[in-house]
């Protein structure tokens, strides 16, 4: 049987783990970097690299996207049992059969369209349609297997699970390249099975054992799950539309080109990146004080969130515009200008803002508001690429940057409004604005 935990661990049950998960972070990103460096030499270049990084983007757009909301609801209900007392065996069952009919569900979809695919978007590449569908199918069991870790406060195997998946990634990827493996199919597969080693590992350590206990009704795990699956897509989306427009719009000889504004997107992240590994830190602190009735408090705590938030993005922005050639030539051998780098900097810069916001949101129980947020943020993305610009990238620049300002203006409408009713954070809303990250690396 589980042991009861005190109330003070129950209202903050990340935080213990802020140090390993915000390590696994930083790892899993540096990792990240390499991966892209070493896999353009080794299958030969920018142009062979482009359907791996089409791969990639697609991949963390539909993984994060479907699977974030079963390992949030997952944690948020195992982090309730285990402060009663109760065995959370029949909750991980239910999320288990979630998890089973999504898959099912979106490789049947990727099947369908898969010749569309991959004439459109994989330049005819078949396997790299089965490398999405596999994929897809290998990072269920790593969101449930981070959800069992969080809810049972095991943060060492959930910063495992997270950080191993670039170590091994990249690991695999150096042995590759040195036995001269060029063929783009090895590396798009050592992609989308990477996720299955940590699991694997943590759980012949039993780690991932969970106690019986009382059943589980449907209510108890999908309580916010439509909502928060809704946000979760349209986050993990906007996030990764830029390199997936991209290779949609490019033109058969411009591959070389797709794969380095990939590059620039990735270098442009590097500021969300470092400020989404400490923010779990820093949220469950201004949830503590709405909760408490110190709203005026609460505000504080936020604009001052908001002010490290704007001088990030300005420091990011303007590194970008001054730096970035020189840093994207010397770390990628690619060529990018000063305003495309700025650009996307300055768009990561914005959506950073605007998913502080949209958790401070969650935290106060509006998780329809942050769905309608990301989905007029999409909706923004659509019209600026449509409507902006005739030159491929600068159109794809434009439409970030306004997704990010649309949702970013929702959610700070969201926040007045949530606030005013008087809304106060409760233990699930709390977990769910802790771990609501839709950035994957």
């Amino acid at each position: 049987m589980s042991t009861p935990i005190s109330s003070t661990r129950v209202r903050t049950p990340l935080p213990e783990g802020t140090i390993p998960v915000g390590i696994a972070l930083l790892i899993a990103g540096f990792a990240t970097y390499a991966f892209f460096r070493v896999g353009t030499v080794a299958v030969g270049g920018e142009d062979a690299f482009a359907p791996i990084a089409s791969l990639w983007f697609a991949m963390f757009a539909l993984s994060p996207g479907f699977f974030l909301p079963l390992e949030q609801e997952l944690g948020r209900a195992l982090a309730s049992r285990r402060a009663l007392g109760q065995g959370s065996r029949p909750v991980v069952r239910r999320i288990v059969t979630l998890g089973v009919v999504l898959v099912v569900a979106m490789v049947i979809v990727i099947a369908a369209f898969g010749s569309l695919l991959a004439s459109s978007y994989f330049n005819g590449n078949w396997i790299m349609v089965v490398a999405l569908a596999t994929a897809f199918a290998a990072y269920a069991p790593a969101h449930i297997a981070r959800g069992i870790s969080s809810g049972t406060g095991r943060f060492r195997n959930y910063a495992l699970i997270m950080g191993s998946d670039g170590i091994v990634r990249i690991v695999v990827c150096l042995a590759l390249a040195a036995f001269s493996v060029s063929a783009i199919g090895a590396y798009a597969m050592l992609i989308a099975l990477t996720p299955l080693v940590a699991v694997v590992i943590v759980w012949r350590r039993g780690g991932l054992h969970t106690d019986p206990g009382p059943p589980a009704e449907w209510n108890e795990v999908t309580s916010n799950l439509g909502w928060l699956l809704l946000g979760s897509v349209f986050a993990a989306s906007l996030l990764n539309a830029g390199p997936i427009a991209a290779s949609l719009f490019a033109d058969a000889d411009q591959e070389a080109l797709v794969t380095q504004f990939s590059f620039g997107v990735l270098l442009a992240r590097i500021p969300l990146f470092l400020f989404q590994a400490v923010q779990a830190a820093l949220l469950p602190g201004l949830a503590r004080l709405a909760a408490q009735g110190q709203l005026d408090e609460f505000r504080s705590g936020l604009r001052r969130l908001m002010l490290v938030v704007l001088a990030v993005g300005a420091i990011g922005t303007g590194g970008a515009f001054v730096l970035g050639p020189w840093v994207i030539e010397v770390v990628y051998d690619a060529d990018l200008t000063s305003e495309t780098l700025a650009m996307l900097a300055l768009s990561s810069a914005v959506y950073m803002g605007a998913l502080a916001a949209a958790q401070a949101v969650i935290a106060l129980q509006g998780h329809a508001l942050v769905a309608l947020g990301w989905g007029l943020g999409v909706v923004a993305f659509v019209l600026g690429t449509w409507l902006s610009s005739d030159q491929i990238f600068r159109r794809i620049e434009i439409g970030l940057l306004l997704s990010s300002i649309a949702a970013l203006i929702t959610f700070a409408i969201a926040l007045q409004v949530r606030l005013r009713a008087g809304a106060k954070p409760d233990q699930d809303s709390m977990m769910d604005a802790i771990t609501d990250m839709p950035f994957e690396t």
